[in-house]
């Protein structure tokens, strides 16, 4: 047996619309389509890491963080992609590797011109705490990559947009400066 109620319809819809009309737009695939390809521990990883940094697509919680969001230049390669805009926590560059606390937050535009959009971030090393003569750190099962020029070991992850290079590329296609 069904139950209609009437003249609560409309005003549940006008509701959900009101409720819906300040959140973020679903416009970033679910983790694991993120991940597809990697081993469980990964997966997982990945998950962690979206679950630290959910909130910091809010800039002012990312400032209130540390991560300050004067916009930098954005890094892009006119083959490779790009890299956006990265947000450097410089109190958590230090010794020690947590999947929760990246030292910087990548973000780009959200194609409207909008406002910026949280699509990653990059893990990092200095050279002054792993030297660069020895095996690279690794984190989520891969190793860090060598960034001469800045003296430091580097790990992005596209955590929030989908890269069609990979999801621990350098660069993105999808990105545009």
């Amino acid at each position: 047996m069904h139950t209609i109620v009437r003249g609560f319809g409309i005003p549940l819809v006008f509701g959900a619309v009101a409720c819906t009309a300040n959140a973020r737009p679903a416009t970033t695939a679910p983790a694991p389509a993120f991940a597809d390809g990697f081993d469980a521990n990964v997966r997982r990883d990945v998950e962690t890491l979206r679950a630290a940094t959910d909130k910091y697509h809010e800039l002012a919680a990312a400032e209130a963080a540390g991560y300050p969001t004067t916009m930098p230049k954005c890094i892009a390669d006119s083959t490779m992609g790009g890299m956006g805009y990265h947000m450097i926590d410089r109190k958590s560059i230090d010794d020690k590797q947590e999947i929760e606390h990246p030292e910087m937050l990548i973000y780009a535009s959200d194609g409207e011109g909008e406002k910026p959009e949280l699509v990653g971030v990059e893990y990092i090393v200095p050279y002054r705490v792993h030297p660069s003569t020895e095996k690279p750190p690794r984190l989520f099962g891969q190793e860090y990559k060598r960034y001469d020029q800045y003296n430091y070991w580097g790990l992005h992850v596209w955590a929030w947009r989908k890269n069609a290079a990979g999801l621990f590329a350098d660069w993105n296609p999808a990105i545009t400066c």
